[in-house]
């Protein structure tokens, strides 16, 4: 039996807070998606499954945040459409995270890494006793560099593909794709 299968027939058998009264089963909110990179978290609804896409899930007539998996979560909020197109995002940004490390790289004449990539340009560099990240906008409209220093390179890279996304999440009308930008 496949693990949604099983998610949904701990649901309909009324598994952990499926069953206890006070615990409301529609009307919550997903506010927050987290990759965990492995299983780690058992859902806090069925209290059965084990998840590593964890959905925070709130209700305005329940005091506690809970993180659960992605069939509870689509029960609860009466969308499992939504639930899987989150988890389907987080799935394949974990893909794209693994991969980041693998592009091709170039390196500069004073041997930081740096590439283009989604309309952004990343440069790794050595700061103190550890490695950097800086991240602009191909036209230069906003530079930041990372306040931490990472231990490897890297790790710096990966810091910089998540400041990426975590932008691009935040501030989607501000980012412009190289092929739109405006002369």
């Amino acid at each position: 039996m496949d693990d949604t299968a099983n998610e949904e027939r701990l649901i309909a058998a009324g598994r952990g807070k499926w069953s206890q009264p006070g615990v409301p089963h529609l009307g919550w909110q997903c506010v927050d998606i987290e990759d965990l990179g492995e299983l780690l978290q058992e859902c806090e609804m069925c209290e059965t499954q084990s998840i590593r896409y964890v959905h925070y899930m709130e209700h305005p007539s329940y005091p506690k945040v809970l993180k659960v998996g992605c069939v509870c979560a689509g029960n609860m909020e009466g969308n499992r459409a939504a639930a899987d197109g989150r988890e389907a995002e987080m799935r394949s940004r974990a893909g794209k995270r693994t991969r980041w490390l693998s592009r091709r790289w170039r390196v500069s004449e004073k041997g930081n890494h740096w590439i283009r990539a989604d309309g952004y340009r990343v440069t790794v560099c050595k700061r103190g006793a550890g490695w950097a990240a800086t991240v602009s906008d191909v036209n230069d409209s906003f530079v930041e560099h990372s306040r931490t220093h990472y231990a490897t390179r890297d790790l710096a890279k990966l810091a910089a593909f998540d400041f990426i996304r975590s932008w691009k999440r935040a501030m989607p009308s501000l980012h412009i794709a190289p092929a739109q930008q405006s002369p």
